[in-house]
């Protein structure tokens, strides 16, 4: 294996990382931003408040794009595995 190869899959593998993890950290940042400017606004200093507000981002997001974060997953876990024959020589 050439260390181009490498970087290829060292590449892919950020790439697909990025992919998946991207929308359900932006959700999540969003979500407590709103929430803390909310609690700003109101003075209502409660933590499970913010929490509950992440989650349910979460969960949408999951609801709505998942499928798709997850088939790409698979298909970056297929390819992983079927260049193990190019790895090892």
């Amino acid at each position: 294996m050439s260390s181009d190869q490498a970087l290829e899959l060292v590449a892919n593998l950020l790439r697909t990382c990025m992919f998946v993890c991207g929308p359900l950290l932006l959700a999540s940042l969003f979500a407590g931003v709103v929430v803390g400017i909310m609690q700003a606004a109101t003075q209502i200093k409660e933590a499970s408040i913010s929490f509950v507000g992440q989650v349910s981002a979460i969960l949408l997001v999951l609801v709505t794009v998942g499928p798709a974060l997850a088939s790409h997953a698979v298909g970056y876990a297929r390819s992983s595995l079927q260049a193990i024959q190019h790895v090892v020589r």
